[in-house]
């Protein structure tokens, strides 16, 4: 119950977090072509848009709460997108050493490594959902 009750807690500050970087005016954000109908902008490009903010001196403490109360979902978020990389390079036809490269690591072993640690903490966050 104590997960729960943290995985809420989370989810709650993630919403106000949104909430107050969109009414701060990150609602007004070009829409990125790949998102679907309303979809909101997402935790990466909000915290993003605080620290553009934060570079012309219009950032204020409960701005800057509310970006990094947005961490964890940019991390989910940057996770998903390397998992989805991941998997359209092998269906490319990229092998392990070519990804390994590309990604700046020492072998084929370290990417494949790489993808199991990804793919699974996708999984895992799909799973406590």
């Amino acid at each position: 119950m104590e997960n729960a009750d943290a995985d809420h807690g989370q989810a709650a500050r993630e919403e106000e977090a949104r909430k107050r970087l969109l009414d701060s005016g990150a609602s007004s954000l070009p829409r990125a072509p790949w998102l679907h109908g309303s979809q909101p902008p997402s935790a990466v490009d909000l915290i993003h848009f605080a620290l553009w903010r934060g570079n012309g001196g219009d950032l204020d403490e409960r701005t800057v709460a509310a970006a990094l109360a947005l961490l964890p979902a940019a991390r989910a978020e940057m996770d998903q997108v390397e998992a989805a990389l991941l998997f359209t390079a092998r269906a490319q036809g990229l092998s392990w050493p070519q990804i390994s490269r590309a990604m700046g690591l020492a072998s084929a072993q370290a990417a494949q490594q790489r993808f199991g640690r990804v793919t699974g903490r996708v999984e895992n966050r799909r799973e406590g959902a």
